[in-house]
């Protein structure tokens, strides 16, 4: 079997499933299911990714671990951080944000926020 033909899915840890499944399923609309105490979520294009428990040994990711392409950052930005979704704020930085959250000082604008168990996701309009 040649693993390019295999259907690989990517995945990453949390300290807290259920906060997990509340804050994909609940707050940014993702289809969540559980099995085995582990998540799957379901995102378009029928692709998978895996959020498994690793509890006080949990560390969040340094990067950003999902991009979600947007056609409208200003609205997506609005309505998450009207569902409680805190934006990063880069201030002095070469990735420095403005108030709403948005990198806008080169290529896509993107808006950095993070799960409650601290990795890092971004919402980015492609043009």
């Amino acid at each position: 079997m040649m693993l390019g033909d295999s259907k690989a899915f990517s995945g990453f840890s949390v300290d807290d499933i259920a906060a997990a499944r509340t804050f994909y399923d609940e707050v940014l609309g993702l289809e969540v299911t559980e099995d085995n105490d582990m998540l799957t979520l379901h995102l378009a294009g029928d692709r998978a990714v895996l959020v498994y428990p690793k509890g006080e040994q949990h560390t969040p990711a340094s990067f950003t671990i999902l991009n979600f392409p947007v056609t409208d950052i200003e609205s997506t930005v609005a309505q998450l951080a009207g569902r409680g979704v805190t934006f990063e704020r880069y201030e002095g930085t070469p990735m420095e944000t403005d108030a709403a959250g948005i990198f806008r000082k080169g290529g896509p604008l993107i808006a950095w926020f993070t799960d409650p168990a601290g990795n890092v996701l971004s919402v980015i309009q492609l043009d």
